[in-house]
C-alpha cells in the first residue's frame, strides 16, 4: 500500500528531510533563469555581464549554478543591477 498517497509532495519531501534543500535550489534556479531572459533581452551575454560585475566568466557560472544555493544577497543584488534590476524578496 502507498503511504503517500494523498499527501503533497511538500509533505513527501519534508518526510524525506530534503525539503529545504529542494526549495532553495529552486529558488536559485529560478533567479538564474530569470536573469538569463533578462540578458536575452537587453542583448548581453556572460561575458560581458562578467565584465560588468569586473569577475571572471567561471566566478559568475559559480554564481549561476543551481547547486550553489550559498550565493549572498550582496552577490544577487549585484547580479541585479548589472541587467538594470532591482533585487526584490518576498516572503510567501
Amino acid at each position: 500500500m502507498n503511504t503517500h498517497r494523498g499527501s503533497s509532495f511538500d509533505a513527501f519531501l519534508e518526510e524525506g528531510g530534503i525539503l529545504d534543500e529542494v526549495a532553495a535550489r529552486a529558488q536559485k534556479r529560478l533567479f538564474a533563469l530569470q536573469l538569463a531572459d533578462i540578458m536575452k533581452e537587453v542583448g548581453m551575454n556572460k561575458a560581458s555581464l562578467a565584465k560588468r560585475l569586473a569577475t571572471s566568466r567561471s566566478q559568475l557560472d559559480r554564481l549561476l549554478d543551481p547547486e550553489n544555493t550559498a550565493v549572498t544577497l550582496e552577490s544577487m543584488e549585484r547580479l541585479a543591477h548589472a541587467v538594470g534590476k532591482q533585487l526584490r524578496i518576498e516572503l510567501a
